[in-house]
């Protein structure tokens, strides 16, 4: 409800408005869908009803394919325009050039901050390097949070509506496992401030942490606009103003640009639409993928003998939620170590995330992989150990997620084979029968891999 940019554009331009959410088939039955994001999209809708209800109005849901319902409620109601929100995926533009065919559609940004096509080089092309797109991104007009838009005291709804009655689907509760991230714009706003307090004066330190709590956890609430961007960044902006320290403005400063890259990411899809089937630089397309299906499944299921990865992954089936430093060291993992293909992942991951986004999930993973734009190189592979004991030195976060080696010495935490065989009996957990072997030897995956990158770039 607040700083909702199609709400306020709707309130200022027609006299009643009705709030409407379509539950489109094409993306329940995708096979990108995930059950417990569904779940948090539902509570959402649930809290969000619940708000309308508090200020004179309600939320009215359909399931269809939106131009049908849309055009449907037209008849029902006599509405004049439907406003929305702008989508940069190639569906969402496509679903939204149907509807626009149909009826009067008034799109408004919120999705990103600002429109993918206002950042670009000075001859009009997109940015594919994420430095000179936010050095661009900053020289347009900011965001402040003066200019945020409040949640509407009333909605005012149309007096024939009113006592009419609508159809609405009953927004039901769909089985999950229970999850970290209550839904809903309350909790979004609780979570923004307690960052705010707490986190992100030391967010350049410790953000890459996997041990500590040093990130926002915002990411499911601006996936599903409970949070809109336009205030993250503005909050972003008027601490990193506000701030004295040089390691506190460093801290605001680091958070602004996690959400220029959300940014970067949206307008890379907008632009390059091909990335959503394959590599970004197309004669990565070329690599020999091994995509061995029983080591993709060590993987998914956190058996890899590799600790770090292993914790990322079990934290991933259990919350639907995964670190970012970890992100990166499971993609990598995947792709550089097992040589599986980043599509494999990508999928994967839209499967388990509350906060998968076409756009970002799309990005990390090809930065990853070494297939996209500004992209990390792709002689640039993660050491699983050497990341694990930098960013969770004492190995708590592996202590949390991998109970087996609950007891293990901090010293070989992250490296569990070197383990001697009487330390093994001592602590309980015996390599390759209580906790696995390593599914493979990270040196002789490293060269491998190096030999058909080169492969496909020749």
């Amino acid at each position: 409800m607040s700083d909702n940019q199609t709400l306020t554009a709707a309130l200022r331009n027609a006299e009643q408005v009705l709030p409407v959410f379509i539950l489109d088939p094409a993306l329940l039955c995708s096979l990108y869908m995930s059950e417990r994001r569904l779940a948090f999209l539902l509570g959402g809708l649930r809290a969000l009803d619940e708000d309308l209800r508090s200020r004179g109005s309600k939320l009215i849901v359909r399931e269809g394919r939106p131009a049908e319902e849309l055009a449907k409620l037209q008849t029902e109601t006599g509405a004049e325009a439907v406003f929305a929100e702008a989508d940069v995926s190639p569906y969402a533009r496509r679903r939204d050039e149907e509807v626009a065919s149909q009826l009067t559609l008034r799109l408004h940004g919120g999705v990103t901050i600002m429109p993918p096509e206002a950042v670009h080089r000075q001859d009009g092309a997109p940015y594919t390097v994420f430095t000179p797109f936010s050095r661009t991104w900053k020289t347009l007009s900011q965001p402040t949070l003066a200019e945020l838009e409040p949640a509407p005291a009333r909605i005012p709804t149309p007096p024939g509506v009113a006592g009419m009655h609508l159809e609405s689907e009953v927004l039901k509760r769909v089985n999950f496992v229970a999850s970290e991230f209550p839904p809903g714009e309350t909790e979004a706003q609780r979570r923004l401030e307690r960052f705010m307090e707490r986190a992100l004066c030391a967010y350049a330190t410790d953000r890459d942490r996997m041990d500590l709590d040093g990130t926002s956890r915002l990411s499911p609430y601006l996936r599903f606009g409970m949070l809109s961007a336009r205030q993250a960044a503005a909050t972003a902006i008027g601490a990193r103003r506000q701030f004295r320290r040089c390691d506190d403005v460093r801290g605001a400063e680091t958070w602004f640009n996690e959400i220029l890259w959300r940014e970067f990411y949206s307008t890379i899809l907008y632009h390059f639409p091909h990335v959503r089937r394959g590599s970004f630089r197309r004669e990565f397309n070329a690599i020999p993928w091994r995509n061995d299906p029983e080591e993709f499944r060590a993987w998914q299921e956190g058996r890899t003998g590799y600790p770090v990865v292993d914790a990322a992954m079990r934290q991933l089936r259990a919350t639907g939620w995964m670190h970012n430093r970890a992100r990166m060291i499971v993609a990598s993992f995947l792709t550089k170590d097992l040589l599986i293909d980043w599509r494999w992942g990508e999928r994967y991951f839209m499967e388990q995330l509350l906060d998968g986004d076409p756009a970002s999930n799309n990005g990390g993973w090809q930065w990853a992989a070494g297939t996209g734009t500004d992209a990390a190189p792709y002689f640039r592979i993660f050491n699983p150990v050497l990341q694990g004991e930098r960013f969770d030195p004492e190995g708590a976060y592996i202590r949390r997620w991998v109970p087996e080696l609950q007891r293990a010495p901090a010293a070989v935490t992250h490296r569990p084979w070197t383990m001697p065989e009487p330390m093994q009996r001592e602590i309980g957990c015996m390599i390759g029968v209580d906790y696995p072997a390593p599914v493979v030897d990270h040196s002789m995956a490293r060269e491998r891999t190096l030999a058909a990158y080169k492969a496909a770039k020749g």
